[in-house]
């Protein structure tokens, strides 16, 4: 019980991240801006248990209009602060970041009893890494020392802010701000906090929104520098000293259809010594771009001793999103040669890509032995009946005994099945069987109209429906006895 609970924590503490950094996203987009997921993996909470992928150490998201990175952290409860190790400097709260990088804060809320379920406020504040290093110079921060061994032995570094907890309108700047609020009240905050004294961020007349910093030490903003680069930005990256910024500049250069970019990353890819990872990259961003190279480069490091390695190209190829890539995925999934850790990322890669020409490959993969596999399997087609429901519903028909479980479970997640297309497939007892855990796990509500249907069509399956629903809404489902 002690593992599930770290495991739910763990999960828990990613979704947070996870949920941010997607929020993050949306926002830098609506702002006009190019974001791509420079860190792996921070917008999704998907962990991978059985390898453990050592990646290059990046901010969460890039610009690609704008060349800025931006490190996302999400709060359960707004403040500027760091997470920081004085005995390890690859733990600093600035390791890896450039004075024109950005951090960004967003408050993440619970909604549900799931480890997953967090929302994010609508509301982003930038903060410049150079402005947050002035001030650490300065002595305008706040330096808390770890409590003990449940903090890693790591400090955390507070820029000291006043944040308002309502929405309204500022009235006065005095020795503190104040604001009314939609309400009617007057709130204030004050212009010092750990002995500091705060510079305010706001002005009489300014509307203000919950968790909107008023005053700092530093200033945050809504936005962030409009300036643009073109592809020479990226391509002096890609000669770099600096591993973090080469590792950039190859992911971002698919963007960028020319031919000295071409021509550089087919350079990079051949020198051997190259940061793996930089290379996988600059091979994602040539496949991108239609060229065989890329892939080629890829199929070789799927056969990398270290499966690490290979469950990243994995990765990297769900990311990819074109037909060679998901036959690549396709014959991994299939393959027994592979280890079944790297076959489930292959199935969950499938389900990232929603492309309709994984579902015969996903569908027999449930008959593998590994569970792994079957889950993720599993959990792909779900994905994929966003789009394809009719289509696996199809292939429900012509499916095996062994088969049917995993599709008629992906298939009660589909938001777009009637009950006329569920009751076509009533013909064998096995599919009977499958049919009413579909309908039934679906709800009463949805149906409830026209379950009549099933009646005159089937009354054994319409007892066994009916009789789930009951089961499903009575107070005693999901009664646990601790």
């Amino acid at each position: 019980m002690a593992s599930f609970k770290t495991d739910e924590s763990f999960l828990e503490k990613i979704s947070i991240g996870a949920i941010g950094t997607q929020q993050v996203f949306s926002v830098l987009k609506q702002l006009g801006h190019q974001p791509i997921e420079l860190e792996r993996g921070s917008m999704n909470y998907k962990i991978w248990k059985k390898f453990k992928i050592k990646r290059i150490r990046v901010p969460d998201i890039l610009c690609v209009d704008n060349g800025i990175r931006i490190e996302s952290r999400a709060k359960t409860k707004l403040e500027i602060s760091m997470s920081h190790s004085i005995s390890d400097p690859n733990r600093g709260w600035d390791f890896g970041m450039k004075d024109n990088d950005y951090v960004a804060l967003v408050v993440c809320e619970k909604f549900g009893s799931k480890p997953i379920d967090w929302k994010a406020d609508h509301l982003v504040q930038f903060i410049s890494i150079k402005e947050l290093r002035e001030a650490a110079t300065n002595d305008q921060i706040v330096f808390i020392k770890a409590k003990g061994a449940q903090e890693g032995y790591e400090a955390r570094i507070n820029w000291p802010a006043s944040v308002a907890s309502s929405e309204g309108i500022v009235t006065e700047i005095d020795k503190t701000i104040k604001y009314k609020t939609v309400e009617g009240r007057t709130k204030w905050v004050g212009l010092s906090k750990g002995g500091k004294k705060l510079s305010p961020l706001v002005r009489v007349g300014d509307k203000v929104f919950p968790n909107q910093i008023l005053a700092s030490v530093i200033k945050a903003q809504q936005t962030i520098p409009t300036l643009k680069v073109t592809a020479d930005f990226f391509l002096n990256n890609l000669s770099s000293l600096i591993l973090s910024e080469r590792y950039a500049a190859a992911k971002a250069l698919n963007f960028f259809n020319e031919a000295k970019v071409i021509a550089a990353l087919k350079t990079k890819i051949g020198i051997a010594e190259e940061d793996t990872y930089v290379k996988l990259e600059a091979a994602a961003s040539l496949a991108r771009l239609g060229h065989e190279e890329g892939y080629s480069f890829i199929k070789t490091f799927l056969k990398d001793p270290y499966l690490g390695n290979v469950l990243e190209s994995v990765i990297v190829l769900a990311e990819i999103k074109t037909d060679t890539a998901c036959k690549m995925l396709c014959d991994i999934l299939v393959d027994e040669n592979f280890d079944a850790e790297i076959r489930a990322g292959a199935a969950w890669g499938l389900g990232e890509q929603q492309n309709k020409s994984a579902l015969n490959a996903v569908v027999t993969s449930f008959n593998s032995v590994e569970t792994n596999i079957k889950i993720e399997a599993a959990r792909a087609l779900a994905k994929l009946t966003k789009n394809f429901s009719i289509d696996i519903l199809n292939s429900f028909e012509k499916t095996t005994s062994i088969e049917k479980p995993g599709v008629a479970w992906a298939l009660t997640k589909s938001t777009t099945l009637n009950l006329d297309q569920l009751i076509s497939n009533l013909k064998d007892l096995d599919s009977r069987h499958w049919i009413s855990f579909i309908i039934g796990t679906h709800g009463e509500e949805r149906y409830i109209a026209e379950i009549e249907k099933l009646k005159k069509k089937d009354p054994e399956v319409y007892f066994a429906v009916t009789l789930l629903w009951k089961l499903m809404t009575s107070w005693t489902h999901d009664l646990k006895e601790y």
